[in-house]
């Protein structure tokens, strides 16, 4: 089921008016998408990393090139995700500078099949240095990303977009997008998550001043956080009580940590059985 733009975004502010945690909630297989609907997350999102992440391989393998991030998107989407998640809008991780496609075409086969929502997944955002400076010198850079994201606004949906810096929030905060992501590095823990992301306390500020910046230039707009050492419910809580966030991205620390916990405490309380 699609959901109208207007009316997903009327019922995160009754979250927040509520004053309860607005929760979205990555999904890397339909089994995923499952329990979470069941659970009560206010949306799933899928990424091309959801893929990799649930085949033992680090998240950041989705900015790499090797696979196409939009096929991928659509696919998960169409022969797992969708089909599992009938109360719940669904997010595509859209790669927005994909040259070889017409994006508006693109976007409106996943309006098609069922998407809702956008996020900015993989992201020219978290490059740095000259292979940044070279995207963005032939077009192939965060405006054009940005780009994608309007028109995917202009098509009906509502737009997520993750940001890294308070330069680049008050860019989407600009352009009109619903939903601002601080992003604060790759998630820490487990087997194949970062070993050392910053304090807590810093990514706390870090998360202020992306999502204060888009909000000075956007005051309705939706402040949510992810990444780096904000991990478990505790970690969440601290950053929500201490900024402007009302929200959350839950990526690994949903679909990834708690199941390699669950798996291996299984498993070895299996193999302690005697005979």
């Amino acid at each position: 089921m699609r959901f109208n733009r207007e009316e997903v975004i009327a019922s995160l502010n009754n979250c927040v008016d509520k004053r309860k945690l607005i929760l979205a909630a990555a999904a890397g297989n339909g089994l995923m998408a499952r329990v979470e609907e069941k659970a009560g997350a206010d949306m799933i999102i899928v990424y091309n990393s959801g893929q990799y992440r649930m085949n033992g391989i680090a998240s950041i393998a989705g900015n790499l090139p090797i696979g196409d991030a939009n096929q991928i998107v659509y696919d998960m989407g169409r022969t797992q995700i969708l089909n599992m998640a009938r109360k719940t809008p669904v997010v595509a991780g859209i790669y927005g500078v994909d040259p070889t496609r017409d994006m508006e075409e693109f976007l409106t086969s996943l309006s098609t099949i069922g998407y809702s929502g956008v996020i900015n997944f993989p992201t020219i955002g978290k490059l740095s240095g000259p292979i940044r400076q070279e995207l963005e010198q032939v077009g192939l850079g965060f405006k054009r990303e940005v780009e994608s994201l309007v028109l995917a606004k202009k098509l009906g949906f509502f737009t997520m977009a993750y940001c890294y810096n308070p330069e680049e929030a008050e860019m989407l905060a600009d352009a009109d997008i619903d939903i601002i992501v601080s992003h604060v590095g790759l998630t820490a823990g487990g087997d194949v998550g970062v070993m050392k992301a910053s304090p807590l306390d810093v990514a706390i500020e870090k998360t202020e001043a992306i999502l204060s910046a888009a909000k000075r230039v956007k005051p309705s707009i939706i402040p949510m956080c992810h990444g780096g050492p904000i991990v478990s419910p505790s970690d969440v809580e601290k950053v929500v009580q201490n900024t402007v966030a009302v929200g959350f991205v839950a990526a690994s620390s949903v679909e990834r940590l708690p199941v390699e916990g669950a798996v291996s405490d299984t498993v070895r309380a299996l193999k302690s059985i005697t005979l």
